[in-house]
């Protein structure tokens, strides 16, 4: 069963069953991504594939992030393999109960449309033990894009390929110009996608201290708009790019997902796994958490907010994104001005 939320010119739906943000219409754009194999039978009643990946679309919530290996749950959590139970919803927000406690926690997700953005929040109340988390959404573009990111601190490979031999990047590899990167065959320039023909790759980029919000700003050249996500840099220090571009051959992949981007802003060492994250790691030692310290009482909030605007100019590259008054705006390196739709509170609060 999926929830819908519609306001006047957007609307988003939430899966009860997995928590997933689903169909997502910001100012009648479609920004989110949607696997080729959500409506074929056979991959949806093949338990030994994931629910979080026969259902993979939109965005979802991940607690711990990526693989399990020092508690026994699927990959990405139980927050994005279990049903929701609704505490209360109106028109255009919900606010939801994951039916199992992660680690001993509970996890509440209020999910809101605000004058052209999607806006999540996610409290975790309690628990015991270091929790690595992260949101997933997911872009799709027929053509490519530009990608543009507030300021980074470092930007680095897990130690190995997710598939190898279809890498496009160096692992591991670690460094600070995004537009020079380490790649599997020379420099490349994180700020375009497409990549090559057909991979799959990983990243992590570090926020640089003192940022008042984090931001990544997608500017999708057929589809001719401009997605900005935007992060609470002191919950959600990393920012994770999932580069998937037809590099998966076995099923449900089967070499069809591509010109896919995922933005993953989290609490988490990257692709490491949960043990890594709850260690000292190479993240870690950028100084940025890699996971969240649960404990009796204790309560984290993580923030999160996506929107997209029609954009006439391509290859668009942002070179700022800032609050005015109560509105966010983009600033464009060709001098003009975007606005992105309302600012939520605790964007005007830091």
């Amino acid at each position: 069963m999926t929830l819908r939320l519609a306001g006047q010119s957007d609307s988003v739906g939430v899966a009860l069953d997995t928590g997933h943000i689903c169909d997502l219409r910001l100012n009648g754009l479609a920004p989110l991504h949607r696997a080729p194999w959500l409506d074929e039978p056979a991959v949806q009643s093949d338990e030994t594939i994931p629910l979080v990946e026969r259902r993979l679309q939109g965005d979802f919530f991940c607690a711990p992030f990526g693989k399990s290996d020092l508690i026994e749950a699927p990959i990405h959590g139980l927050t994005a393999n279990s049903a929701w139970e609704v505490v209360r919803h109106s028109a255009t927000e919900v606010v939801m109960r994951l039916s199992k406690t992660v680690m001993g926690a509970q996890v509440d997700k209020r999910v809101a449309l605000n004058g052209g953005a999607l806006v999540q929040t996610h409290r975790i109340v309690g628990g015991n033990g270091a929790l690595p988390v992260a949101h997933h959404p997911m872009i799709h573009m027929d053509d490519g894009g530009r990608l543009s990111f507030s300021p980074k601190a470092a930007a680095m490979t897990p130690d190995a390929p997710l598939e190898a031999g279809r890498n496009w990047l160096n692992y591991p590899a670690q460094g600070k110009d995004l537009h020079h990167f380490p790649g599997a065959t020379g420099p490349v320039d994180l700020t375009r996608y497409p990549t090559q023909a057909a991979n799959e790759d990983f990243i992590t980029l570090i926020e640089a201290p003192g940022a008042a919000f984090g931001w990544t700003a997608i500017a999708r050249r057929a589809e001719r708009d401009l997605i900005v996500i935007v992060k609470d840099p002191r919950c959600l220090p990393v920012t994770m790019l999932w580069y998937s571009n037809g590099g998966r051959d076995y099923a449900p992949w089967n070499g069809r997902h591509r010109g896919v981007l995922g933005v993953e802003d989290g609490c988490t060492a990257g692709a490491a796994g949960h043990r890594a994250a709850s260690t000292d790691n190479a993240i870690s030692a950028h100084g940025v958490p890699t996971a969240l310290s649960l404990a009796a009482g204790r309560v984290h909030e993580t923030r999160h907010a996506i929107y997209a605007v029609s954009l006439t100019e391509t290859e668009a590259r942002v070179e700022r994104v800032f609050v005015r008054n109560t509105h966010l705006v983009a600033l464009l390196k060709s001098g003009s001005e975007v606005p992105l739709g309302t600012a939520t509170k605790w964007m005007r609060k830091v």
